[in-house]
């Protein structure tokens, strides 16, 4: 779909953007099965790039303490109590513009152990140089994270230290070497209907399509660029959910950043939109996210069921 076909979804009066989105998800997934997801976070802080909305920049006042790199039994142990909670996948993220081999070759051992649980791998590390999504693939990983953030021309406005057709360069390596792309945006930073309409559409003309979109609701963090950006319409952010249903309908849409903040009628919204995973846990990487317990009672209240 163009950027003017989303855009022109994003028009439509909400009840019938709704029942479109809800009818192709209807048409591809069970409605009532939510994947659900577990965050990491296996190295804090100390990043080079400049990304306006992150606390673990090096460049912002705000930075999140830096912390080494996790050793593979703390992540096995982190690994084993979120399937306990019912998690079926396991993300790790690291704080780097792009992992060196040596620290590669220490995640790597952590995607071996935690797929030895039984459960889906997958890793946000920044910038891959050749021949590590390979070694990442060897090692048993199944998803490789990395976000568009935004549209092309709203992106420069957002980071500085590298230009968006670097994230596109990755995420070509990570098909390349056979890996499975989970790839979306953050919505909320300042950016327009039209940038929103335009990353939707960058998304969709990947071929194949992510098998995973996360849809990040900003968290504004005192000390960075974006910590006084005001708060996009919650219509607005369902709209997006919606539009991204209707353009990857065979791709799992995540409800990401920014659920600790929602309410419970605003996330059945988004589901009823075509959302259809979650991540799960109190924390992702370095902000707070919803209480499992909240989600179980949430989903138990409505009649989901986690997959």
């Amino acid at each position: 779909m163009s950027t003017a076909e989303i855009e022109a979804l994003f028009e439509l009066p909400l009840m019938d953007l709704l029942f479109r989105a809800h009818s192709v998800h209807r048409a591809n997934f069970n409605p009532n099965d939510i994947q659900r997801s577990a965050l990491l976070s296996v190295k804090t802080g100390g990043c080079g790039e400049n990304c306006g909305y992150c606390s673990q920049s090096a460049h912002h006042e705000g930075e999140t303490k830096r912390e080494a790199l996790l050793s593979v039994d703390e992540v096995v142990a982190a690994a084993s109590a979120a399937k306990e909670q019912g998690a079926s996948r396991f993300c790790m993220g690291a704080a780097w513009r792009s992992p060196k081999d040596k620290d590669l070759e220490k995640v790597a051992e952590m995607v071996s152990a935690v797929k030895a649980l039984g459960l889906e791998t997958c890793v946000t590390l920044g910038m891959l140089k050749e021949g590590q999504a390979e070694a990442l693939k060897e090692a048993g990983l199944d998803y490789y994270n990395h976000n568009l953030d935004t549209s092309a021309e709203h992106y420069i406005k957002i980071v500085s230290t590298h230009q968006q057709s670097d994230r596109v360069e990755t995420l070509g390596r990570v098909r390349g070497a056979g890996l499975k792309v989970c790839s979306g945006g953050i919505v909320g930073m300042g950016e327009s209907r039209r940038d929103r309409a335009a990353l939707l559409a960058q998304l969709a003309a990947m071929a194949p399509q992510p098998e995973s979109v996360p849809i990040n609701h900003l968290q504004p963090i005192p000390g960075t660029p974006l910590a006084d950006a005001p708060a996009i319409d919650v219509f607005e952010f369902v709209r997006t959910i919606a539009a991204a249903r209707i353009a990857m309908p065979k791709s799992f849409v995540r409800l990401s950043a920014g659920r600790q903040g929602m309410s419970d009628e605003l996330q059945a919204m988004c589901f009823f939109a075509g959302a259809n995973s979650i991540f799960y846990g109190e924390r992702l990487l370095t902000t707070d996210n919803a209480d499992a317990e909240r989600d179980q009672a949430l989903f138990a209240r409505i009649g989901l069921s986690a997959i």
